[in-house]
């Protein structure tokens, strides 16, 4: 709550000094401190209700859409055949959302440490919490490395969507959590995780990306824009264990049609394509040499 003041949200962080992300409040819906951090729910003047948790945006209805349509379509549509899908975090159930509309899956295991964020998803965010309503939808209260520690090899594919690496996110952006996303992996199993931004966080990129690479033979990292999330950018760390996988060209391509038929604001298979394209700066420091 002290992020508010004279009807104003300000996201104020040391993980951006220096800047900060404002939207103008007309109404608070819900304030509580769980066991894990701090939700805030509010009513925004022009991006509709907004989820914020320890005072960091994690989504808001009107832009919602770019962040978890592409964490769900870039590694759904990098799988030939993608029937066992596990989301780490995300307990908005946006990614699940997206998840949910590929025919091809029969199971969605979401795998959320606070149950909080899942009920009061349901009770103020309809828009993104729809999908938990599918009836291929397993919720688990848990920690996701742990979850993933009893099911070895078990899944098509993971999606690690994470907040930021302060708090109870932290772990998920080191080493060890990724090498229990790699066994839990089936094989040619597909993982996608939050990547954070290019202007702020290059350094913590690059050292995920490393890591990563000493263990899975494709790592790839995508970006796209998100208006409220830091600098309007947000990434996203692809790993196979499949070495003939080339995320930038999906492998199950979606037409017009299906674009339509899924409801679909923000991905398509050009923009899939497109957002592999990195500035030279980003380059520089992530792409392999060889």
């Amino acid at each position: 709550m002290d992020a508010l003041k004279k009807g104003w949200f300000s996201e104020l962080h040391n993980l951006w000094p220096g800047q900060s992300m404002s939207l103008e409040v007309e109404e608070v819906l819900h304030a509580e401190k769980t066991q894990f951090q701090d939700i805030l729910i509010f009513q925004s003047k022009t991006y509709g209700r907004v989820l914020a948790l320890d005072g960091v945006i994690q989504c808001t209805d009107r832009d919602e859409c770019s962040y978890q349509e592409m964490m769900a379509h870039l590694p759904l549509c990098s799988h030939p055949n993608p029937s066992k899908v596990l989301v780490v975090g995300g307990g908005d159930g946006g990614v699940v959302r997206e998840v949910a509309k590929h025919s091809c899956v029969e199971e969605i295991h979401l795998c959320e440490i606070d149950q909080r964020v899942v009920e009061l998803s349901k009770q103020y965010l309809p828009q993104l919490s729809c999908g938990f309503s599918d009836s291929r939808v397993a919720v688990h209260y848990q920690d996701g490395a742990e979850f993933m520690t009893q099911h070895p090899s078990q899944f098509d594919v993971i999606i690690t969507d994470s907040s930021d690496p302060i708090g109870p996110a932290e772990c998920l952006f080191e080493q060890p959590y990724y090498e229990k996303m790699k066994k839990a992996l089936r094989p040619g199993g597909v993982l996608c995780a939050q990547g954070e931004c290019i202007w702020l966080d290059l350094e913590l990129i690059q050292r995920v990306a490393q890591h990563s690479r000493a263990m899975f033979p494709v790592v790839r990292f995508a970006f796209s824009s998100v208006p409220t999330y830091p600098c309007g950018t947000i990434g996203y760390l692809l790993a196979s264990t499949n070495e003939a996988t080339v995320f930038e060209s999906p492998v199950r391509v979606l037409s017009e049609s299906q674009v339509e038929l899924m409801n679909l604001n923000f991905y398509n298979s050009d923009i899939h394509r497109a957002s592999f394209a990195l500035p030279q700066f980003v380059k520089k420091v992530l792409q392999p040499t060889s």
